[in-house]
């Protein structure tokens, strides 16, 4: 039973996309809705993103740079709360933390396509030996 569930949390790090298709269509039979099983998925699929970029810096760079994961998501939550406060002149948690969820899905499925292109092309120029 252990493997059988940590085969399933090392695929859906690793091709997170599967994991939210999964969690959006669990969503959409249970809520009859899409546009809240979409809301559902990318909130759920963020953190597959997240581990998944981190895994691919390793598999790339052969160095973790988490740090700079967890300084990134601290910095983008501070610039939400200041951009904010400044249009709103009060803080409501729950529109910031959604806001600040859904940007981070943006900036880290980015990153994951993008790291997976490197990827793709590193793996290939180091087999393919053009003299």
């Amino acid at each position: 039973m252990n493997t059988v569930f940590s085969s399933l949390i090392a695929t859906l790090v690793t091709i997170p996309l599967l994991g939210y298709l999964a969690v959006f269509i669990i969503s959409k039979q249970i809520t009859k809705k899409h546009k809240r099983s979409v809301h559902i998925a990318l909130d759920v699929s963020t953190l597959l993103f997240i581990l998944a970029v981190h895994y691919l810096i390793i598999v790339i760079w052969d160095k973790s740079y988490l740090w700079m994961i967890v300084l990134s998501l601290l910095i983008t939550a501070v610039t939400f709360i200041i951009m904010h406060w400044r249009i709103k002149q009060e803080i409501n948690l729950r529109a910031l933390f959604k806001g600040f969820w859904r940007f981070n899905f943006l900036l880290y499925f980015t990153a994951y396509i993008v790291l997976m292109l490197i990827g793709l092309v590193q793996r290939v120029t180091s087999v393919v030996f053009i003299p």
